[in-house]
């Protein structure tokens, strides 16, 4: 069983509150996502909650992540290697060889900033 920190510790070190308490708690690993209407994913954390992830607010021009505002690049959604949720911006290349081919989302950043469902 994991023990417990005290946020104290992560706060210490500039971490903002939310996300103080999330490692304090121990992080969370991403067992599946899938792509939802609307631009949000649906996500299974390996403590067995289910959040939603909206990816609106990150998704604009001029930014990575721009290319996620077509719905077909959106749906090509999956889990890397690492856990991270990830799209690779051309399908036709192997982000694992071309590393920049690749954009993701941490898992604590996901459940951070997701809600439960």
């Amino acid at each position: 069983m994991k023990s417990e920190r005290h946020p104290i510790l992560y706060l210490s070190k500039g971490f903002d509150e939310k996300m103080a308490r999330y490692f304090a708690s121990g992080r969370k690993k991403i067992m599946a996502v899938s792509p939802s209407d609307n631009f949000t994913l649906l996500l299974r954390f390996d403590n067995g909650v289910s959040r939603r992830f909206d990816m609106k607010p990150i998704i604009k021009p001029e930014t990575v992540f721009a290319f996620l505002g077509e719905d077909a690049n959106f749906q090509r959604v999956y889990l890397d290697e690492c856990n991270c949720v990830a799209w690779d911006i051309d399908p036709t290349v192997d982000s694992q060889v071309v590393y920049n081919n690749k954009v993701d989302l941490s898992p604590d950043t996901c459940y951070v900033d997701s809600v439960p469902i």
